[in-house]
C-alpha cells in the first residue's frame, strides 16, 4: 500500500480522522482490525510518549496505543472544522 502521509501517524494532537483504507497485509495490523481499526471509523490522537513512540488514541470511547509503525498502516481523512 503507498501513503501519501494521510496515516494515523500523521494525525496531530486532538485531531480526528476517518479511517479510509487499511493496508491488511500484516497480521499484525489484522488483529488491530478486529479491536475496531477498520473504515469508517473515527479515531482522535490524544497523546504522544516523549519521542512520539507508541501514540494514544481514542476509538469508540476507548483508548488504544499503537506503535508509529503500526499507525502508518492506516490511511485516514481528517474530520473537523474546516475539512
Amino acid at each position: 500500500m503507498k501513503h501519501n502521509g494521510n496515516t494515523l501517524a500523521a494525525l496531530k494532537k486532538g485531531q480526528k480522522g476517518v479511517i479510509s483504507a487499511v493496508d491488511a497485509a500484516c497480521p499484525h495490523v489484522q488483529r488491530l482490525m478486529t479491536l475496531g481499526l477498520v473504515e469508517g471509523a473515527e479515531i482522535e490522537l490524544r497523546s504522544a510518549a516523549l519521542g512520539g513512540d507508541p501514540l494514544e488514541f481514542r476509538l469508540f470511547g476507548r483508548g488504544i496505543s499503537l506503535r508509529l509503525e503500526q499507525a502508518r498502516h492506516f490511511t485516514v481523512s481528517p474530520v473537523g472544522p474546516g475539512d
